[in-house]
């Protein structure tokens, strides 16, 4: 009975996926469309590992079309990143927890900042 346990056991163990589960294809689990052909539209799009998509677009001022929406997948680390954005006349428009907030300047900028308050205090001043 145990050797028939075990064996059990060890074909159950072999059945599962191996390696990086980020490697096993996926599938659509949801797809739902919807188009007025005036410019309204909504689409709503997930797979089996965790990607999803979620948009709504309207006919936009100047001829664009308006979107709003989100999207998420999962990260390396396994969290979860979720992008919510607008895309308009103004351009697009992401907000997420994922992005560095304030966006780090770049070193050549820090430098000019430092030089910059450096001068300040030796009372450099330059003429406009």
């Amino acid at each position: 009975m145990h050797f028939v346990l075990l064996v059990c056991l060890a074909s159950l163990a072999l059945a599962l996926p191996q390696g990086d589960p980020r490697d096993v294809e996926a599938v659509i689990v949801n797809d739902v469309r919807s188009d007025n052909g005036d410019g309204n539209f909504n689409h709503e799009f997930e797979t089996s590992n965790g990607i999803y998509s979620q948009n709504t677009g309207t006919p936009g001022s100047e001829g664009q079309s308006n979107m709003q929406g989100s999207f998420r997948f999962t990260l390396p680390d396994g969290t979860i990143a979720e992008v919510r954005f607008i895309a308009n006349e103004n351009g697009y428009q992401p907000q997420s927890d994922i992005f560095p907030n304030p966006h780090p300047l770049p070193p050549h900028a820090v430098e000019q900042i430092r030089v910059a308050e450096e001068q300040r205090r030796q009372g450099i001043t330059f003429d406009k």
